[in-house]
Parts: C-alpha cells; structure tokens; sequence
C-alpha cells in the first residue's frame, strides 16, 4: 500500500496528473477558439490560392529575423541575473529557449517556472530570485510594449472608417487602442508596485496592511511576502548601463520582430506594408498573447493577427492573403521556438520530462 501511495505522488506521475485541470481546460479554450474562428470566416488553414504569388525568399529572411530576435530575448536575462548571481551565457541561452518552449507548450503560462526553476541548479541563485527577474522582465516587456504599440498606432493611418467587424466576428476594431492603453495601464502599476517594494519595502508593507491587511491579514502578509521576493529581480535598475542595455535589447526584439511581420506580410503581396504598420500588428499579437490561454497560444495567435491585419486591410484581403500570413507566421514562430528548445535540451542533455520535472512547491508559482 505504502508503495501504491510513493507512485501515485512520485514526480514522474506527476506534471500531467497534477496539472490535469489546467490541462483539460486549456483544451477547452482551444476548442473554443477554433469555433470562434470558424464562425468567423476566419481560416486556421488559408485556402491554396492565398499563397499564389508567395516569395518563398521573403519568408525565410523573416524566419531569420525571428531566430536573431529569440536570441536577443534570451541574452538581455544574463544582465537581469548578474547583480545576483552571474551565470555562464551559454546557460542562459539554453535555459532561456527551454523556458520558451515549456511556455509554448504548458497551459495558461505555467511554463514560467520552468526557466527560474533550471537556472537555480547554477548554485546560489533561489528560484524565488530568479522568478524575481523573470516577473521584472515581463513586467518590462509589457511596458516597452504598449509604448511601441501606441506610438505605432499613431504613425500607421488606419481604414477609414476602422471595421466593425473581424471576419464575421462582431468585434470592432476600434478596441485595439483601447486595449493598448489598459495594457500601459496595468504594467505601469504592475511595475509600480514591485518597484515600491524594492526601494520602499517597509512602507510598501505597511500599506498592504492598512489596506488588504484590514480585509484578509493571511492574505495580505501572503501577497507582501510574493512582492518583497519579486522585487529581488530589480536588482539591475541602479545600474544605469545594465538598465539601458536591458531596454535597448527590449527594443530590439520587438522591432525585429515587426521587421519579420513586414517581410511575411510583403511575401503575400499585401500592400501597403511600411514598417509602422507592421509594428502595429507586431503589438496586438504580443498583446493578444500576454494573457494565460491554450498551449501553443493557438486562437490568440490567430485572431490577434487577423485583428492587426484587420486595421489596415479589406475584409477580403483579410481572410485572403492574410490569411496565409497568420499560417506562415504562427508556424515559423511556433517551429523555431520548439526546435531550439529542442537543441538547448540536446545541449544541456536533458529529456523534457527532466526539464518539466519540477515538484509542486520547488518552483514559486507563475507570474
């Protein structure tokens, strides 16, 4: 019996039965993204005539791009991870693009912890810090973000009038800017928060006290504690050099990624395809993205690039040649995520099991 009981809780019956809910529901949200876009007229699979007249050379520059801007991402964490503990390139590098593909793969991001939780094997350096960095980084991202975003919005000129509709999703177009300045919003106070913590961390506990405290005291000493050990991963900010570095990469990644979109977009021969309206659409798929949803971030993916694409396209180019660039794109982006996760585990000589192999309560929980 007692053996009967070691099986059931060991680590390798373990990620898939204890994840099972999260799991189960984030097939459901697949599904239902799948009738949505059905519903929608809004194809995952484009018909074969949306890639007549596709420049096969255009497309594999843009895959290029994405790979140059996946290592980008991945070597700004060695300048997050420095003030506490520096760790070899090489093992950010793989750590981070095995990171990637557990987010990719692990429903509504709990891949986050995988990252944290493989770096920490460096020797002193807690999960806890380093999922302080990682909520840093995202927190940053989020902001860098919705800056390019709304700045984009304001150099692309849209249709005129915006649509009301995405295919036939009665969805109108015009909440993308409103959602740009929810997203500013919501990091600016994300950042806010951790950032009182890191350099006003006994006021900043006082005033969870006086103010959750006064409604829940377990849950407030809970969330303070979660904010102090977050706000360990702001350790770069007094460095000026590093800060300015970390941004600067931020930057980059976002607008090679963009630069990738404009080629795919012109390979189908969609026009106009400047780069403002590029980096648009490059916003709304990473906005669209951000939120915990289904592995693969399949049908955020999708319609939040049919929502971009939407801004400045007819509703027949849309569901056309855009449509084979919402294919092209999720399956360059998907496929390269996964095959350097694949290689970074080669490198590193783990299984995925090993590199998911992470015991509830041994990594701090996603952000």
């Amino acid at each position: 019996m007692a053996a009967a009981d070691g099986a059931t809780n060991s680590p390798e019956r373990g990620w898939l039965y204890r994840h099972r809910i999260a799991l189960t529901a984030s097939v459901v949200v697949a599904l239902g993204f799948a009738w949505l876009m059905h519903v929608g007229a809004l194809p995952v699979v484009p018909p074969p005539d949306a890639f007549e007249g596709i420049n096969p050379w255009l497309v594999v520059l843009q895959a290029v791009l994405y790979l140059l801007a996946l290592y980008v991402r991945a070597h700004r964490w060695a300048w997050l991870l420095e003030p506490i503990h520096p760790v070899p390139l090489r093992r950010v590098l793989t750590v981070s693009f095995i990171g990637y593909g557990a987010l990719l793969l692990l429903p509504f991001r709990t891949g986050e912890v995988v990252r944290p939780a493989l770096i920490r094997r460096e020797g002193k350096l807690s999960g806890w810090a380093a999922m302080g960095t990682v909520a840093a980084e995202r927190i940053i991202d989020g902001l860098v973000l919705s800056v390019i975003l709304l700045v984009a919005l304001q150099l692309a000129e849209p249709l005129s009038p915006l649509p009301d509709h995405i295919g036939d999703l009665a969805v109108p177009v015009a909440v993308i800017p409103v959602a740009a300045y929810g997203a500013l919003a919501v990091f600016a106070a994300a950042f806010a928060a951790i950032g009182l913590f890191y350099w006003r961390r006994a006021w900043a506990r006082h005033l969870v006290d006086a103010t959750l405290g006064r409604l829940s005291p377990r849950l407030a000493t809970r969330i303070a504690e979660i904010l102090e050990r977050l706000a360990d991963g702001l350790g770069f900010l007094p460095r000026a050099s590093v800060t300015a570095r970390f941004l600067a990469a931020t930057v980059l990644y976002y607008l090679l990624i963009a630069a990738s979109i404009q080629l795919l977009v012109a390979s189908v021969g969609l026009h106009p395809t400047d780069f403002a309206r590029a980096t648009a659409i490059m916003g709304v798929l990473h906005l669209g993205v951000l939120l915990p949803n289904a592995p693969g971030y399949f049908g955020a993916f999708q319609v939040s690039v049919y929502a971009g694409l939407a801004m400045y396209h007819p509703p027949a180019e849309v569901a056309g040649p855009g449509a084979a660039v919402v294919f092209l794109l999720y399956a360059t982006q998907i496929g390269l995520t996964l095959l350097t996760a694949a290689a970074a585990l080669l490198i590193e000589h783990l299984s995925p099991r090993d590199a998911l192999a992470i015991p509830d309560g041994a990594a701090p929980p996603p952000t």
